[in-house]
């Protein structure tokens, strides 16, 4: 924290089911200024890779786009009190259909430090186990299963206009130089 700069005061302005957003008040010591901040429990997600190297995504619908975006299983620390690596168990096996005897913790990202208080926590899942897949929710009810080499799954990003954040970091971090041109 700068020793010039601190929250002084909050105002509540929103509060969803996911997220919250407040307006912060901050002081320089001098003068104050307002700015908006979404609170958000966190996130976690998983870079699912089977035993024939596959990775584990979903093609889920986002509203925000209005559009199917190619992802790793990923969800909100909704549960109160739940662990990140629970939480992030909980969605692998809701939204890909596979358990993991091998978890390996990949980092901690904010996600937009701007204007963003949500932290993803992401995960390398191995030793698969297939199990029933069981979504939660309209969005990931109608969300397509796909396990896709390194390969086709570069190829396929390489078509893809935007690309979600949470599967970039992960693959750089697994992968490191993932989409350099070959």
């Amino acid at each position: 924290m700068s020793p010039s700069l601190r929250v002084v005061a909050t105002a509540p302005l929103l509060e969803s089911r996911v997220f919250s957003v407040e307006q912060r008040t901050i002081s320089d010591g001098e003068q104050t200024f307002a700015r908006d901040v979404v609170t958000h429990r966190g996130a976690v997600s998983a870079l699912a890779i089977n035993d024939a190297g596959e990775i584990g995504l979903i093609r889920q619908y986002r509203s925000p786009f209005d559009a199917e975006v190619l992802e790793i299983p990923a969800g909100t620390l909704d549960v109160v009190g739940e662990e990140p690596l629970h939480a992030v168990q909980r969605e692998l096996s809701e939204e890909l259909g596979c358990e993991a005897a091998t978890w390996t913790m990949l980092g901690r990202f904010m996600v937009s430090p701007g204007w963003c208080t949500q932290v993803m926590t992401i995960f390398e899942a191995r030793d698969l186990t297939m199990v029933e897949r069981a979504p939660a929710g309209p969005e990931e009810k109608a969300a397509s299963v796909l396990w896709l080499s390194p390969d086709d799954l570069r190829a396929a990003l390489r078509t893809t206009e935007l690309i979600d954040y949470t599967l970039a970091v992960a693959l750089h971090r697994i992968y490191g130089r993932f989409f350099d041109v070959d």
